[in-house]
């Protein structure tokens, strides 16, 4: 697919609101580096780099982009693309290494340094809480499994929200909790790297009470950020027209998406889930319920490819003929138009946007420079998609495109690149690729 030419393109940003954000988005562990600077604790994703075979290509987040030594450096880089916001995550064990106990001020610093470059740059800071790296010290007590680790959340929210909250244009609690459930607690595949769905599906309702907790007590404390959290979602179709296929694809959807949707909107779990899990189903109370249907300011929706659910042999990928990105994820930029379509249609949605979208390509150096002009047309064409579902009503308000910088992709190390600027992980360079190039120049036009 070939990026549309800038002299044919009817894609601008006037047909989008003034104050709609535009920005880029990065997390903690996968870019800060600076493992053991400055009193910063270990992580779960520490620990689980450690091991073995965890990491496709052995690397871990020890320096990763270095982004903490290189801060001035990289929020220059953000206001030479023209965004207005910028979309990033604390690490809990770099402002209190055990998740508990003393406070480290030398972390607090970082933050206070990062929020005030931003508004110097007249960049909005859009904070998250969580975002997989949970102080090891917590872990070893039992992580989300454990309601010590919901207390303690609560007070690292409660202190990083008394310290910032003037600075803040919006927090988020939670990054994707259906991938710290499942991923973490029942595949395997990320840390803690545990594998027992039934710990899964317990961890998946903690983490919502924990965030119900949070927004239950800021706005006591009479807040004026916008708080609200971030899902991971994406359309899931079945693969045939088989009644198991069907049901597939409709259970798939539930443990994804309504899990989290139904609870946040609804107060409830989907019945048809809890029937599916049977014995693995969490424990809850109507309290808990009530405690996680917190009214939310905005939502938060990542979104990087639809899915197909199949009983016999696996979807492939290729068989539809779209082009499929280097994590084998195929493109199908309506698939964003749909999933916020389906959003708005099935509940009442507050201030949506679109928190991660982005694409990993094998990028190549030419002569210094990186023609990506694969991952500008992914970007461009879901940009697009944004503007359909705003069309079709969605109150989308926002587009921050993953990621600023090549960095640690978790599992897949640093082989996968889904940075609009590459970063030569030898001697941390920077460069904008042309997708930063063409955003940039999207935003100024």
């Amino acid at each position: 697919m070939l990026m549309k030419s800038s002299q044919t393109d009817t894609l601008q940003r006037a047909l989008f609101p003034a104050g709609f954000l535009w920005g880029v988005a990065t997390s903690s562990y996968q870019i800060e580096g600076a493992h053991n600077q400055d009193g910063r604790g270990p992580s779960v994703w520490d620990t689980f780099c450690a091991q073995p075979g965890r990491i496709a290509d052995g690397t871990n987040g020890d320096r990763a982009c270095d982004h903490y030594n290189r801060l001035d450096e990289d929020l220059d880089l953000i206001a030479s693309l023209g965004v207005n916001a910028y979309r990033f995550s604390v690490s809990w064990s770099r402002v209190q290494p055990d998740g508990r106990g003393r406070w480290n001020e030398a972390g607090f610093e970082f933050y206070a340094r990062l929020l005030e470059g931003l508004a110097k740059r007249g960049i909005e800071a859009h904070a998250t809480l969580n975002h997989w790296d949970l102080p090891q010290a917590l872990q070893d007590r039992g992580g989300w499994a454990n309601q010590l680790t919901s207390d303690a959340f609560l007070r690292y929210a409660q202190e990083f929200h008394r310290r910032f909250a003037q600075q803040l244009h919006s927090l988020c609690t939670h990054n994707e909790p259906w991938v710290i459930a499942v991923l973490g607690h029942e595949e395997g595949v990320f840390a803690p790297g545990l594998r027992s769905r039934s710990l899964a599906m317990e961890v998946a309702h903690n983490l919502l009470v924990s965030h119900g907790r949070v927004l239950k007590s800021l706005r006591e404390s009479g807040t004026s950020v916008p708080l609200g959290i971030v899902l991971n979602l994406s359309p899931i179709y079945p693969a045939s027209d088989s009644e198991a296929d069907v049901h597939k694809a409709r259970i798939d959807d539930g443990l994804i998406a309504r899990w989290y949707l139904d609870a946040l909107f609804k107060g409830q779990y989907p019945h048809d889930v809890l029937e599916h899990l049977g014995d693995d189903a969490p424990a809850f109370s109507e309290a808990d319920m009530a405690l996680i249907r917190q009214p939310l300011d905005f939502i938060g929706v990542n979104y990087y490819t639809r899915n197909f659910a199949s009983t016999g042999n696996p979807w492939d990928v290729h068989s539809t003929g779209n082009e499929v990105t280097d994590m084998g994820w195929e493109v199908y930029p309506p698939g964003l138009t749909e999933l916020l379509c389906r959003m708005h249609r099935d509940y009442p949605l507050p201030r949506t946007l679109v928190t991660e979208n982005g694409a990993a390509y094998k990028d190549v150096v030419v002569n210094g420079q990186i023609d990506d002009a694969a991952r500008a047309s992914y970007i461009r064409d879901h940009i697009e998609a944004t503007l359909r579902a705003r069309e079709a009503g969605v109150p989308v308000d926002g587009y921050f495109a993953w990621s600023l910088l090549d960095n640690f992709e978790w599992a897949s190390g640093c082989s996968k690149r889904f940075g609009i600027v590459h970063v030569d992980f030898d001697t941390l360079k920077r460069t904008p690729k042309r997708s930063a190039l063409w955003y940039r120049d999207f935003l100024k036009a």
